[in-house]
């Protein structure tokens, strides 16, 4: 079947382009890893550090591959039409996700330094971990955390699966099939995101709770989704491609979504903080009290500025939205500061003092070119443009009112 819509002769194949890109992405995974493991080996906290950082850059990471499943799913369940041009590129986002799977095994090996509660003397000296201890403890926290991944994994792999067959086959089977397990799988999407935020972040302190932090940490995942597709859209056609089918029409409205979910991300924040400092119940003002403290009051500052007041005032206009290097740069510094925001949050627990934790950053880097590689590699032969979407003549002449 033929191509619904001609899209011309516009480079929309990455093809020999991502084989650089590929290469340097594994070279800087060794070279981040190999540093990460050296720091971890002469560090004085043994590799209590190493895994803390790992948590942070794998949990960064994995925020930004969910936001794209997040996104993803959503256009198939609303049935929009503006996006397909930029949905392949969130499509492959998302496909790092069975990666990330891999990736976790770290954390696996990690537990005993990561949780507290993983210790048999810690939960026999103390009547709460007692009392959590038949939802936190190893077998049942391995058993979760694989359920997490699995749903994951085979959901980013259904909808990008279905969504490159349509490219051979044209077959309209293939939209109707994403459109009906999209309302399925948000409801799965919303439960693993909730629990694995639970398990993952909100253990690493037992005795504190917060109701709000799943969607919080979703808020984090939509806000470093759509500052990342920014950044990818442009140095997509930075490379010359898709120059004419992505254009300032789908920025803006890229800028608007990244916008709304900044200040979504500051009210949930803000509501959080607010419920907790108004209630002073010791068991939940105890995670704020520490980030005050010992240097980290002035990182919760910098998010307070830097996440939010700062790109609240750039993006608030309609003509940064609309001027493609703008968006790129508050799109970037974004993404810095949800990287920061992981940071204030995670390294705290196990670092009493604000301190700059290296590992952290050869970490990111390392995944970062893991899952850079990995992306570009199942992208190098595919169209960069779901080019038999039913919907996709709509996208290339869409405009904003």
């Amino acid at each position: 079947m033929r191509a619904l819509v001609d899209l011309g002769n516009e480079p929309r194949v990455l093809g020999e382009r991502a084989t650089s890109v590929v290469r340097g992405g594994l070279a800087a995974a060794a070279v981040g890893f190999a540093a990460a493991l050296a720091l971890g080996a002469l560090s004085a906290q043994g590799w209590r550090g190493f895994f803390f950082a790992y948590l942070h850059a794998w949990l960064y990471f994995a925020s930004l591959a969910l936001g794209a499943l997040f996104f993803v799913m959503l256009q198939h369940l609303t049935n929009a039409g503006w996006s397909v041009v930029v949905r392949r590129l969130a499509e492959g986002m998302a496909s790092t996700l069975p990666l990330l799977a891999l990736l976790f095994l770290p954390i696996v090996a990690g537990v005993g330094e990561l949780f507290h509660w993983s210790h048999a003397e810690a939960v026999a000296a103390d009547p709460l971990l007692q009392w959590k201890s038949g939802y936190l403890n190893i077998p049942f926290f391995l058993v979760r955390c694989a359920l997490y991944l699995g749903v994951w994994a085979w959901l980013a792999r259904f909808f990008v699966g279905r969504s490159l067959a349509q490219d051979t086959s044209g077959d309209l089977a293939h939209t109707v099939a994403m459109r009906r397990r999209a309302a399925p799988g948000m409801f799965l999407f919303a439960f693993t995101v909730t629990f694995a935020a639970f398990d993952l972040l909100m253990s690493l302190d037992p005795h504190w709770y917060s109701t709000m932090l799943g969607v919080y940490y979703f808020a984090g995942c939509a806000v470093g989704f759509f500052a990342a597709l920014v950044v990818f859209t442009y140095l997509v056609q930075r490379a010359g491609l898709l120059r004419r089918a992505i254009t300032r029409e789908h920025y803006h409205d890229l800028g608007k979504l990244l916008f709304a979910f900044t200040v979504f991300w500051a009210y949930i924040s803000f509501s959080q903080f607010m419920l907790m400092w108004y209630a002073n119940i010791p068991e939940e003002t105890v995670f704020y009290l520490h980030r005050q403290e010992h240097g980290w009051g002035w990182v919760g500052l910098a998010l307070v500025v830097g996440h939010f007041l700062l790109p609240f005032l750039v993006l608030l206009s309609r003509a940064p939205k609309r001027r493609k290097g703008a968006l790129a740069a508050a799109a970037g510094w974004l993404l810095a500061m949800h990287w920061l925001d992981l940071y204030w949050f995670i390294i705290p627990v196990g670092s009493e003092h604000a301190t700059v934790n290296w590992a952290s950053l050869a970490l990111t880097v390392g995944l970062g070119g893991a899952l850079l590689a990995r992306l570009l590699w199942g992208a190098r032969s595919v169209s960069l443009v779901p080019e038999k979407d039913p919907r996709l003549l709509e996208s290339l002449t869409f405009e904003n009112a």
